[in-house]
């Protein structure tokens, strides 16, 4: 087993869809980012990257690169998983929280574990997702932006030298 650790941040700004968990969210700011400055996929990526021990997203889907722009980070999950995949490892869990003020995300979470678990390959029962506020404290709570943090463990499903 391997465990690994994410986190992303984004700033909010106006004439952006905010996209979280590969689901786009209703309210008047989105995050500004290269690609669709999903934190809460970004963070569950560097997680499975961190445990596999090859780096960022930074290194793999670099912000300097054109065919990355406005991206959709689900699209990049995918090649993460295929990633993981490659080297012989699945999800075993993960657990992840966003940290926003604002919108409630409460009524938007179930469909953010079944994306993020179908993107994977894995059961839902395998993905845990939370929202927080910081009671108006910090860059979240004056809304300038949003952040998500991510653990994952990962087991080993293939020896890969076999």
């Amino acid at each position: 087993m391997r465990i690994g650790f994410g986190y992303d941040v984004h700033k909010l700004v106006k004439d952006r869809k905010l996209i979280l968990g590969g689901i786009e969210i209703p309210f008047e700011k989105g995050l500004l980012g290269h690609s669709d400055a999903d934190v809460l996929t970004h963070a569950i990526m560097d997680s499975i990257l961190g445990a596999l021990a090859l780096g960022d997203i930074g290194k793999h889907f670099p912000d300097t690169d054109d065919k990355y722009k406005d991206i959709s980070s689900i699209y990049l999950l995918t090649q993460v998983a295929k990633l993981m995949n490659e080297n012989g490892y699945s999800i075993g869990n993960i657990d992840a929280t966003i940290v926003a003020q604002r919108p409630k995300l409460a009524p938007y979470i179930e469909a953010m574990r079944e994306r993020i678990a179908e993107t994977l390959f894995t059961s839902i029962d395998k993905i845990s997702l939370k929202a927080t506020t910081t009671e108006w404290l910090g860059f979240e709570g004056r809304e300038e932006g949003i952040s998500a943090y991510s653990v994952c463990l990962l087991k080993k499903t293939i020896d890969k030298k076999a």
